[in-house]
């Protein structure tokens, strides 16, 4: 064999062999779980692939996944407080990835199971819990638990760190004692709570109580000061109005009072000039009409004023008792009783006023009337003063055209007694005679009454008239030769 094969057979060894350790020695680790390699080196490989060299290094395996942990006290643990309770709690450990804890773990857990994992770590956790629970007392634990399960993660993860493991998490599930003693805990602050919401709904109940009984009692107070307010304006309009229709009734009568004045006025003026031209020389008829006017200007203005005066305080009245009557209708419907009690108060006032009014319009009426009467009598009795005074003026002529004007009148009169009469039967001669005789007696007789009731001589004017009317050639004085002075009726 020639010496040049012998290293390329060599070579071609090597090679195979290179190929077999790596066909045999080829390692590939998933994510969950690490391979450690030994022996010419000392490699750990997670989630990678590498190289082992067969029958010089070895592989071992670790696993990585979570580990539960049912974490619960062996026996009752008296708390700081001295309540003896037994915990609850869910842990979830792992060996932890970092490069010298899994170091550690490596030597405490390679090649071995989960449940010998979790075993250790529930002794490790159950010592470090029972520490914890005789630091707390028993309402903080129950109070915060996640303050219970952060204390006992700081005591118990220096344990488990040295052991390789990490602490994922830790969740309290339950705290038990024998006397119930949580229970009541509960009970008791339900018991507050329940107390405190109680005594909360009850005063905001009073709250919103008094909150109705103010709004409700503001809304009465503003109707009430309304309801008032209306009510006083409606009597300051009523009076308003009813000084209106007072000024408007004063001033219609003032108006009808001027009129029946300036009536009188030009009444008077016609009766004046008609005394001046009959009577020149009767200045006293002059004042006698005057005075005649005035008296009866003052009467009318009194009648009228007066009427007006009554007129327009029963028109008032019964607008008033009218008004006051529809506010107190319109007022039942709205008002509280207490506001009827007052209406009927001021309804009685008002009728007991209207009364009194009444009763004053229906004196001033009477008054009123009286003075018109008295006033008129005074006038007739100056009326006729006045007739006497002129006709003294007139002398005998007017003494004899009165007469000449009323014996018609008393023949009449004398007469009268025979229209009863059906039938007259005289007999004997001188019969008809003596019966106008008997008229013309009692005529006679009546001049004579005249005569001494008014102090005049009928007969002597009569006979002087008669002389004088022989003796002059001028016609006598007759009733067609002059005018009646008028009078007021």
């Amino acid at each position: 064999m020639d010496l040049p094969i012998i290293p390329t057979i060599m070579g071609a060894i090597a090679i195979i062999v290179l190929i077999i350790i790596i066909a045999t020695g080829y390692i590939k680790a998933p994510p969950d779980t690490a391979y450690i390699i030994s022996g010419l080196r000392q490699k750990i490989i997670i989630g990678k692939a590498s190289i082992r060299i067969p029958f010089f290094e070895r592989v071992d395996k670790l696993k990585l996944q979570l580990i539960a942990v049912d974490v619960k006290t062996s026996s009752a643990v008296p708390t700081a407080d001295y309540i003896n309770i037994n915990v609850d709690a869910n842990v979830n450990v792992k060996v932890s990835s970092d490069p010298i804890l899994i170091k550690l773990g490596a030597e405490n857990f390679l090649n071995r199971e989960p449940a010998y994992i979790s075993q250790v770590a529930r002794e490790v956790l159950e010592g470090n819990m029972r520490e914890i629970v005789g630091q707390m007392s028993l309402e903080a634990m129950v109070n915060d638990r996640k303050a219970f399960a952060e204390k006992v993660q700081e005591n118990a993860a220096p344990d488990l760190n040295r052991m390789g493991l990490e602490i994922i998490s830790f969740n309290v599930q339950n705290f038990r004692d024998d006397q119930n003693l949580i229970e009541n805990l509960g009970i008791d602050n339900t018991t507050k709570i329940q107390k405190k919401a109680a005594i909360a709904k009850a005063e905001s109940e009073k709250e919103i109580e008094i909150a109705k009984a103010q709004a409700k009692k503001e809304a009465n107070d503003a109707k009430v000061i309304a309801e008032t307010e209306i009510a006083q304006k409606n009597n300051e309009l009523a009076i308003r109005q009813a000084e209106l229709k007072k000024e408007a009734d004063t001033q219609l009568a003032i108006a009808d009072a001027a009129y029946e004045i300036q009536k009188e006025e030009q009444r008077k003026t016609i009766e004046i000039t008609k005394a001046n031209a009959n009577i020149a020389a009767s200045e006293r008829d002059v004042e006698l009409k005057a005075k005649q006017a005035d008296v009866m200007e003052k009467s009318l203005d009194a009648e009228i004023k007066k009427k007006a005066e009554a007129e327009r305080y029963k028109a008032q009245q019964y607008a008033d008792a009218k008004l006051y009557q529809q506010k107190k209708d319109a007022e039942a419907d709205r008002f509280q009783r207490e506001q009827e009690a007052e209406a009927k108060k001021a309804e009685a006032e008002a009728m007991k006023y209207a009364k009194i009014q009444e009763a004053e319009g229906i004196a001033a009426v009477g008054q009123a009337e009286a003075d018109a009467i008295r006033a008129k009598g005074l006038a007739e009795a100056e009326g006729i003063n006045a007739k006497a005074e002129a006709m003294k003026k007139y002398g005998e002529a007017a003494v004899l055209e009165m007469y000449f004007k009323v014996l018609p009148d008393i023949v009449r009169n004398a007469a009268a007694p025979l229209e009863n009469v059906d039938r007259i039967t005289m007999y004997g001669d001188g019969n008809s005679s003596r019966m106008v005789g008997d008229i013309i007696s009692s005529t006679t007789k009546v001049t004579d009454g005249l005569s001494e009731a008014t102090g005049l001589d009928i007969k002597s004017i009569l006979s002087n008239f008669v002389n004088s009317t022989k003796n002059n050639s001028a016609p006598a004085p007759t009733p067609d030769n002059f005018e009646e002075v008028p009078t007021e009726d």
